[in-house]
């Protein structure tokens, strides 16, 4: 096999992220890797933010405050909101940033975002980092968008929660491959 098979093939989602997380030289790297990802007419429609350090207790705030947004309260633990960012030393936001374009739809664009978080997962697996990609409500909320600077054409593919693994997480079962590929026509 090949090192881009074998990385895929053991690709594992880490809850338990610490210290060190990836230097800048990594960053580079990974990033160059996620502008690989598949992007009909070269749009570009992607865009990341790196947050760390205080960065990340002032996510934590953010994410409190969507407890008391009055057009679209979450239901949750305020503390547990505010805490949630700080379970990784570093968390990656990636954005999808949608270009009007007669011939890529909005959901080609939302792919290529994905692919590009993706990459960017694989990447940083490779270079001995744990990862953990986290949606929900919170990277759908607007009061978060505002906060992070996002425009009214941007969404957020996932945030990224990025560090060094601190145990192996057991491996999950995966299906064979019978039970989800089939030939067409039969």
């Amino acid at each position: 096999m090949t090192d881009v098979i074998d990385a895929i093939l053991n690709r594992a989602s880490q809850p338990r992220l610490a210290l060190p997380a990836p230097d800048q030289a990594t960053l580079d790297t990974v990033f160059e890797c996620a502008a690989r990802a598949p992007d009909h007419a070269l749009l570009r429609p992607w865009r990341y933010l790196v947050i760390e350090g205080q960065g990340l207790a002032a996510l934590g705030e953010v994410f409190a405050r969507t407890v008391d947004d009055p057009d679209n309260p979450l239901a949750g633990d305020k503390e547990k909101l505010r805490r949630s960012p700080l379970r990784a030393p570093m968390i990656i936001v990636g954005i999808t940033c949608y270009k009007t374009h007669p011939k890529v739809p909005a959901i080609e664009q939302t792919m290529s975002s994905a692919v590009g978080l993706g990459y960017v997962s694989l990447a940083l697996q490779s270079a001995g980092y744990g990862v953990m990609w986290r949606t929900g409500a919170l990277a759908y909320h607007p009061l978060v968008h505002r906060a992070l600077g996002l425009t009214e054409d941007e969404a957020i593919a996932g945030f990224l929660y990025v560090g060094t693994a601190e145990s192996e997480k057991p491996s999950v079962p995966r299906p064979s491959v019978a039970e989800f590929v089939q030939r067409w026509p039969a």
